[in-house]
């Protein structure tokens, strides 16, 4: 699985590598242990310079996210806390875009959605709590 890299974004494109890969690695295609693709490979896959990918490696190593053995190759060794919790609001935020703009291309208002999702919560509360029994 490879990370999404726009390169018309206007955001560094290491700087969405290095997210890309957070967030596969919070979603556990790439968990603790696993290795990730070469530089090269990487590279190659996304259609970038190498230069690119090796910057994005070495800040994610700078965090210790990752960590590379020479000949070995380079291994995830796990979020800490604080970029887990950054990285799963992000994607909160990313879903909740998605959310309005399709309800706003459906016609829906800010507040229609508002009143939807809060039906759609105190129904889950409620289905949660007979389950509870």
């Amino acid at each position: 699985m490879l990370p999404a890299i726009d390169p018309k974004s206007g955001v560094p494109l290491y700087i969405q590598l290095q997210e890309g890969l957070k967030g596969l690695i919070i979603k556990g295609a790439y968990p603790t242990g696993k290795q990730l693709p070469t530089v090269r490979q990487l590279a190659v896959d996304l259609r970038i310079n190498s230069n690119t990918v090796a910057r994005a490696y070495s800040e994610l190593e700078r965090a210790g996210i990752i960590s590379t053995h020479q000949g070995r190759g380079t291994f995830v060794c796990g979020l800490p806390e604080v970029f887990e919790s950054e990285v799963k609001e992000q994607q909160l935020d990313a879903l909740l875009e998605q959310l309005l703009s399709d309800a706003y291309l459906l016609g829906y208002q800010a507040q229609n959605v508002l009143c939807r999702l809060e039906k759609k919560l105190k129904q889950n509360r409620q289905e949660e709590g007979e389950h509870e029994d």
